[in-house]
């Protein structure tokens, strides 16, 4: 018979305010978006008010952002713009990732520290070269979103740090003994290396869909001054300027509530996936 140790009084007291920190902090995580719930679903007026539970309970705010604004315009360009870099962004990560974990050639470290090096400078650096050589190719304003696709997709080669990793912890003898076998690299790549990378797969698909999801840097600047081409976060965001704030504060509270829950559903549907996907890949490559 197994006897377990009683925890101490000092142990239980350290136990004890680990939890009260985290609940705490989960609270003042969770109050933005309460306050975001609460406001969504005020009905006696659009402008802000100085207290947080409504008075008057409404789904007004949402009618009036489905069918009086260009909301539902906004909604489909981010998720064009999100659904096409995810699939890019995947393949070319992927790809990058097994040729460095897998392949030997030369310059390869030279191309991996370079890679680690541009990405260390933030990219609103080249925001104004990259949207004059957008405009040059008429890829700006109405023809936004085919901008935007190419400028989230034609970087996404230097984010293969985690992929790479990830492959690193899968035995480099399923590779020789295929390749014995006759199978090129590309039939060991997508055979042999693909089913047994199903967590990182996912967390690159999540990573390339949110982040252009929520963009609003190079979105606001790419789209400047054409309306029908916002992603939802430049569209939202006008509303909150002194001439829309005091006509649109709920319906802007209802459309980020609109947002939010999508992501965060996909994002706790697939939270095993992610998890492991991440610590598969934090290893030294």
């Amino acid at each position: 018979m197994v006897r377990y140790k009683s925890k101490s009084g000092k142990e239980r007291f350290i136990l004890g305010s680990i939890y009260v920190f985290l609940i705490t902090l989960c609270a003042i995580w969770l109050i933005p978006f309460i306050y975001l719930v609460f406001q969504a679903f005020r009905g006696e007026s659009t402008a802000m008010v100085t207290y947080v539970i409504p008075k008057e309970w409404s789904l007004r705010n949402f009618e009036i952002l489905l069918t009086e604004t260009k909301f539902l315009q906004w909604y489909f360009n981010t998720l064009v713009i999100a659904l096409a870099n995810a699939v890019l962004q995947t393949i070319i990560v992927l790809c990058v990732a097994y040729a460095l974990s897998r392949m030997r050639f030369k310059g390869r470290r030279f191309i991996m520290n370079a890679m680690l090096v541009l990405g260390m400078f933030p990219g609103f650096l080249s925001m104004i070269a990259t949207y004059f050589i957008l405009k040059l190719f008429g890829l700006t304003s109405e023809n936004s979103v085919p901008g935007l696709i190419l400028i989230y997709a034609a970087s996404s080669g230097m984010g293969y740090y985690i992929a790479k990793g990830f492959f690193d912890t899968i035995p480099k003898s399923l590779d020789e003994a295929a390749r014995i076998d006759g199978a090129s690299r590309s039939r060991v790549f997508f055979r042999i290396i693909m089913p047994m990378a199903k967590p990182i797969i996912i967390y690159t698909i999540m990573m390339a869909f949110i982040a252009p999801w929520g963009d609003f840097m190079y979105a606001s600047l790419i789209s400047f001054g054409h309306e029908d081409a916002y992603n939802v976060a430049v569209g939202l965001y006008k509303w909150l300027d002194k001439e829309h704030i005091n006509s649109y504060f709920t319906i802007f509270c209802a459309g980020g509530l609109f947002v939010s829950v999508p992501i965060t559903a996909l994002f706790m549907s697939l939270q095993k996936y992610y998890v492991e996907g991440v610590t598969g890949g934090a290893v030294k490559g």
